[in-house]
């Protein structure tokens, strides 16, 4: 099976972005894997499918999968790179965005234990403080975070270093991708979990691996705002082998 993609990065978060406006691909989550595997598909960290409106007053369907295939709710450099595409694509002229509710809760995590911010931002999260975020125990801990009993669907683990009220250091170690170079939606939560603590002021810049987004919150029921980088960077065809077809 053959068919047509859209690469695009957000801070070095990346994605293969699939148009199924005009027809389902029927991809299989074995697809999915086989797209987003850096040696023998495309490479991503996730798969953003783009689909006609499911109802009324809604504009377009947005399918997340990750990495290892398993479709999640949100996904914060995708949602910005899905807006980039759909104006690049002429698909529609509309630039408004949605907000999300955040909560706190006390996480002890397996083999140690750790205070987290727990909060949604369509998909779940876990924000830690951290004294330094590059000597943070990420690899080790954001597996466990992930797996822990507390999140049946897992979560994306976060540790968040504070510089000052208007910078913070941020690394995400995400559900079904590992630790990626930047995590949109965990930039969201982390800087609405440090102005929820007394930390951080209501626009913040988060430094990541792949680059810097801007956070802003004013708080209360006020939507959640980021500024950020969504590049396209490449187009082309790809062919699935036939022996993915029945795979689940």
């Amino acid at each position: 099976m053959r068919i047509s993609f859209t690469k695009m990065q957000g801070a070095g978060n990346d994605f293969v972005v699939l148009d199924e406006t005009r027809g389902r691909l029927g991809l299989s989550e074995a697809h999915y894997r086989f797209l987003a595997d850096r040696h023998f598909g495309v490479g991503a960290d996730q798969i953003l499918t783009v689909r006609p409106s499911p109802g009324n007053g809604i504009d377009f369907e947005y399918i997340i999968h990750n990495a290892d295939g398993a479709e999640v709710e949100q996904c914060g450099n995708g949602a910005r790179c899905f807006a980039r595409f759909v104006h690049d694509r002429g698909l529609t002229p509309k630039r408004a965005a949605g907000a999300w509710q955040t909560w706190p809760l006390l996480l002890d995590g397996p083999g140690a234990t750790v205070s987290v911010a727990v909060l949604s931002m369509g998909n779940p999260h876990a924000v830690q403080l951290v004294d330094d975020v590059a000597l943070a125990p990420v690899l080790q801990q954001g597996p466990l975070i992930e797996h822990h009993p507390c999140f049946p669907n897992r979560v994306n683990a976060g540790f968040m270093q504070v510089q000052n009220r208007q910078q913070i250091r941020l690394r995400v170690y995400e559900r079904g991708a590992g630790e990626t170079l930047a995590c949109g939606s965990g930039a969201c939560a982390a800087v609405v979990a440090g102005i929820r603590l007394g930390l951080l002021d209501d626009q913040v810049d988060v430094q990541t691996h792949g680059g810097v987004l801007t956070i802003s919150w004013t708080g209360g029921s006020e939507p959640v705002m980021m500024t950020g980088p969504a590049t396209t960077v490449f187009r082309g065809d790809i062919e699935i082998p036939n022996d993915l077809s029945n795979a689940s």
